[in-house]
């Protein structure tokens, strides 16, 4: 697998920030040797990696609750 540049991650990350809050992280820039800045924190390209991927995972948690909660919704109407 390829290792992904500080910009393609800023971009994921970006996304993600979006999805998750309708808004875009207003601190984001990369800084030089794998590291970027966001919301003020130094971190390595990798952690914000896998924050990203956190992100998502938070994301995806909240698309399924309200999938849950819009079938229980349906099924409760359907039986009355």
């Amino acid at each position: 697998m390829m290792e992904q540049t500080a910009e393609q991650s800023m971009v994921l990350y970006s996304n993600a920030y979006l999805k998750l809050y309708n808004r875009r992280p207003k601190d984001l820039r990369a800084l030089d040797n794998g590291w970027v800045i966001v919301n003020g924190a130094r971190m390595q390209v990798s952690e914000l990696d896998y924050l990203t991927t956190q992100l998502m995972r938070e994301y995806s948690q909240g698309v399924e609750q309200k999938r849950s909660i819009v079938n229980r919704l349906l099924k409760w109407f359907k039986q009355n």
